[in-house]
């Protein structure tokens, strides 16, 4: 009991100093936000509203239909410009998309001449400019059979019937995923962070030799940063999933959002006793940054939130598998987008447990050195 009083209130020192500073207050509160609205739809995977220009040199009823046909939200109104003003046009970034209609389209596709219409891409705009050119061949192809009366009983029909069923994210919409995938990326990048800043302000602060002259241990001084960090970190997970991404993105949570904080409570436990390992090794807090950067990337990027383990090389696919963050991934995808139960995740979970313990374990060691160094 002596040992839980102890660590009740060396959790409080930890909420006092975190709640004390302010600009790491800031942060949080804006990681778990701010941060996360602007991720999910500054960044889009779906074309909305394409700047498209066009050259109509047949002036064909074909031609208009054509032009007719491309409509919000996927593209802006089509502008009519002169056939000398493309250049101008796609040098400044005024379209992302300028088509190209030739004079005698209509009577050329009426005689069955296959005519050409030119599309000019910027591809500076990636996320668009892939998507889009995949559009307006489409566009263009379905309203020239359809003016022409070629329906789909007059073409070669193919050998295959391709029907597409999408799952978990019917409508394909970039905001439930990224926004999901954000919270879950701040979720890693701020237990470690507020571990690891709380180790190097008390070094920073000289509060650590208070400490050394204190009747605790090495362990109950590392539980309690642990576990306060862990609480703060889960405060604000739930927070964010019920305001932020419940609320404010709309996005449905297909499962339990208790099993998720379950599964999030298991993970902190890994993220902030490599914090703390990190903050053993930095000697400042611009070396922290240094090697929370370092840390950080190819845990994130590895971790097949940002791509799919499937589309890595298969070692790398292996050894992705001793990192948590992966597992965590896995989970979280699991029961937020399918709907997913505690006896689909489980073995994601217990691996996620066993290489926490392995790493607090570690880092408890290193920490135990570390307060060596100072008697």
């Amino acid at each position: 009991m002596a040992r839980f009083s102890t660590i009740r209130a060396l959790i409080s020192k930890e909420f006092a100093s975190f709640f004390h500073d302010w600009v790491l207050v800031a942060f949080s509160l804006y990681a778990f936000s701010v941060a996360i609205y602007a991720q999910a739809y500054g960044l889009s995977h779906e074309l909305h509203r394409a700047a498209i220009a066009a050259v109509d040199e047949d002036r064909s009823l074909l031609s208009g239909h054509i032009l007719a046909a491309f409509l919000p939200p996927h593209f802006q109104k089509p502008v009519l410009i002169g056939l000398d003003e493309i250049d101008p046009a796609m040098n400044s970034a005024r379209f992302t998309f300028i088509l190209d209609i030739p004079s005698g389209f209509e009577a050329d596709a009426r005689a069955g001449r296959r005519p050409v219409v030119q599309v000019l891409v910027d591809a500076t705009a990636m996320m668009q400019a892939g998507i889009g050119a995949g559009y307006i061949q489409t566009i263009i192809l379905d309203e020239s059979q359809r003016f022409l009366g070629r329906d789909e009983a007059a073409t070669d029909r193919p050998a295959i019937d391709l029907q597409l069923r999408f799952a978990f994210n019917q409508d394909i919409q970039t905001p439930r995923f990224s926004g999901m995938m954000t919270l879950i990326d701040h979720i890693t990048m701020l237990s470690i962070l507020l571990a690891g800043a709380a180790l190097v302000r008390e070094r920073e602060h000289g509060t650590i030799e208070h400490l050394l002259v204190m009747p605790v241990r090495p362990i109950e001084i590392m539980l309690a940063k642990v576990l306060a960090n862990s609480a703060v970190i889960l405060l604000l997970t739930a927070i964010s999933l019920k305001v932020v991404i419940e609320g404010v993105l709309a996005v449905p949570l297909a499962g339990s959002p208790i099993l998720f904080l379950a599964a999030v409570a298991i993970y902190l436990f890994f993220t902030t006793a490599l914090g703390m390992f990190l903050g053993t090794v930095a000697q400042s807090m611009p070396q922290l940054g240094l090697l929370f950067i370092l840390v950080i990337l190819p845990m994130t990027l590895l971790s097949g939130g940002q791509t799919p383990r499937e589309s890595m090389p298969e070692i790398l696919q292996q050894v992705t598998l001793l990192s948590p963050s992966t597992h965590f991934v896995a989970i979280a995808q699991a029961i937020l987008h399918r709907g997913a139960g505690l006896e689909v995740i489980w073995p994601n979970l217990a691996a996620t447990a066993a290489v926490g313990a392995g790493f607090f374990w570690v880092s408890l060691r290193r920490f135990r050195h570390h307060l060596s160094s100072y008697s």
